[in-house]
């Protein structure tokens, strides 16, 4: 797959291929679909933060084949808003884990069936995994104390009836 590959390693056991987002699919199909590969199973699809860099996020997805029992990760570096295109074409079982990866990184997924929140409420405000997220939560109070948390809770429910 000429030009498809940014970098390649090998660390610990385990080949690790870096591919941009535009060669996402292609890549995958061919490590799917290529019987000397045979990467027929999607176990995980993750993500990690990078603040400094300009493309923050690696999407990584953990790649096994059961014919030849080896595996593979396989990268792709995204920047805030950039798209990375919905591997759950080729492997039904990333749609879960790609939702949870959109739920606390916001990484842009394109092209998935379902894309919405899957942990977080839908209302949620940011990304709890991302590093620069606030450790108290987006404008909340810090519940050191019962009675805040109690207080909190009674001023939203009397503002609902009103």
């Amino acid at each position: 797959m000429p030009g498809a590959i940014t970098q390649l390693s090998f660390y610990v056991g385990d080949w690790t291929v870096i591919v941009p987002a535009d060669k996402l699919i292609e890549a995958g199909r061919f490590l799917r679909d290529t019987p000397e590969t045979a990467f027929d199973f999607c176990s995980d699809v993750t993500a990690s933060d990078w603040p400094p860099r300009a493309q923050r996020f690696d999407v990584i997805y953990c790649l096994y084949s059961t014919r030849h029992r080896h595996r593979v990760r396989l990268k792709v570096r995204a920047g805030d808003n950039e798209p990375v295109p919905s591997v759950s074409v080729l492997w039904p079982a990333a749609n879960w884990l790609e939702r949870e990866v959109y739920d606390l990184f916001g990484v842009n997924f394109v092209g998935h069936p379902d894309r919405r929140r899957i942990l977080m409420p839908e209302d949620w405000q940011g990304f709890p995994q991302r590093k620069d997220y606030p450790l108290e939560g987006p404008g909340e109070l810090l519940m050191e104390s019962p009675l805040d948390w109690l207080r909190l809770k009674q001023a939203r429910e009397e503002s609902e009836i009103e």
